[in-house]
């Protein structure tokens, strides 16, 4: 299986490594956007809001739909949606128009997921954790690129939108190459009806999770996308204008962010295979965040910012979103596809609900906006202590139903 589809899941990644630039093209490229649509920075960040919109309108149906009629398709709408995305954003004078190319962005991301969550799964069944927490990372190294590309634009006077028509050109070729790709053959509908009958005669008791639980990790994916989200999208500004730091150097402390990032994937991935470490973890790494935007706030100098960016990066950016849903997912073994959807739901409602706050605190000082991130980090983190308070009940729970089965 790895050798056949290895290949496919190069191209899937590539796609991540594009989508990571697509979320904060916009924000880095925020002084040229407010030039080129007449407005300021509430105005640009409306429109990356609708990012948000976008994936939250097709997300569930898209997911649905890729089952019943397979993954290549909605792959391929994801990044024909981003093409368009990257050439059009760059030729419109409209913030109307900008905000339905954001739309179509957001639609484009939904479309990726639907598509290659589950065929990174199906090409790797004996690792699909492994495959999937992969995507992060690819995302983060676009991420980590896109600054320095950035910069060399300004340094050598270029214009902006070449950062978009690079990410649009990478992405056609990435689907000349995944058009020509093997995917491995999904589970259609006909499979789920004829499977379906097994379940029942198993006679396994339907796992019961209360409302409380539902919440909590509803509420905690919102809370865990939306700390990553805001840093990813005003951290360079915060940089700029708060730490007084030049511009080329604090568009770089996004590449110092997913550096963070980075190493977090590479060191969470073994340690979250099992479901005791993956809770501590997830209240670890959140506690690290307040700790992280606490001290930035209180001390907002060009040092402390750069180190906040590794830390936040690590903490908030390096798998703690993956964490919480398989958390959830392991307390809805029954229904691990809606649990997902109503995870990624919640965290796709943060993606536009947080601009729209974020716009309004930045016209009155953008250091309110880190505030307002320590404040929902600090929410996240008593979510996390309540989600481990209900996991360690819900494993006595089970060991006593096994010592009384015994």
């Amino acid at each position: 299986m790895k050798n056949t589809y290895f290949s496919t899941a190069i191209g899937l990644y590539c796609n991540y490594l594009v989508h990571g630039m697509g979320v904060i093209l916009m924000s880095l490229n925020m002084s040229s956007l407010e030039q080129q649509w007449q407005t300021n920075a509430a105005g640009v960040s409306i429109v990356i809001s609708s990012l948000g919109i976008g994936r939250l309108s097709v997300l569930l149906v898209a997911g649905m739909l890729s089952d019943r009629y397979g993954r290549r398709p909605f792959i391929i709408l994801g990044m024909t949606c981003y093409l368009i995305f990257f050439i059009g954003i760059i030729n419109t004078h409209s913030i109307y128009i900008a905000y339905a190319f954001g739309f179509l962005a957001g639609m484009a991301n939904s479309f990726l997921d639907a598509g290659t969550y589950p065929s990174l799964m199906e090409a790797f069944p004996r690792s699909p954790s492994t495959a999937n927490i992969l995507i992060k990372a690819f995302v983060s190294s676009g991420q980590f690129l896109l600054p320095m590309i950035i910069s060399l634009l300004v340094w050598a006077e270029l214009w902006f939108g070449w950062s978009f028509l690079l990410a649009a050109a990478v992405m056609l070729l990435n689907g000349v190459f995944l058009f020509r790709c093997r995917f491995p053959p999904h589970p259609g509908p006909h499979i789920a009806i004829r499977t379906q009958p097994a379940k029942q005669v198993t006679g396994q008791p339907e796992h019961q999770c209360s409302l409380f639980d539902l919440a909590s990790y509803t509420l905690y994916g919102y809370i865990s996308m939306a700390t990553f989200y805001l840093v990813s999208q005003w951290l360079a500004q915060y940089g700029q204008f708060v730490a007084g730091m030049s511009y080329t150097l604090s568009i770089k402390l996004l590449s110092i962010y997913t550096c963070g990032s980075l190493l977090c994937v590479l060191i969470t991935a073994p340690l979250a295979r099992k479901m005791e470490r993956a809770t501590s973890l997830l209240m670890l790494y959140t506690f690290i965040s307040v700790c992280a935007l606490l001290m930035v706030c209180l001390h907002p100098t060009p040092y402390v910012v750069i180190v906040f960016a590794f830390v936040i990066g690590f903490s908030s950016a390096g798998g703690v979103v993956q964490i919480g849903l398989t958390l959830m997912a392991a307390r809805f073994p029954h229904a691990k596809g809606k649990a997902t959807g109503i995870y990624y739901s919640a965290g796709s409602i943060a993606t536009f609900t947080i601009p729209l706050i974020t716009a309004k605190l930045s016209e009155i000082s953008i250091a309110h906006i880190m505030w307002f991130d320590t404040g929902i980090a600090a929410i996240g983190f008593l979510l996390a202590l309540f989600i481990g308070y209900r996991s360690r009940i819900a494993s006595k729970h089970q060991l006593k139903m096994a010592q009384v089965a015994e």
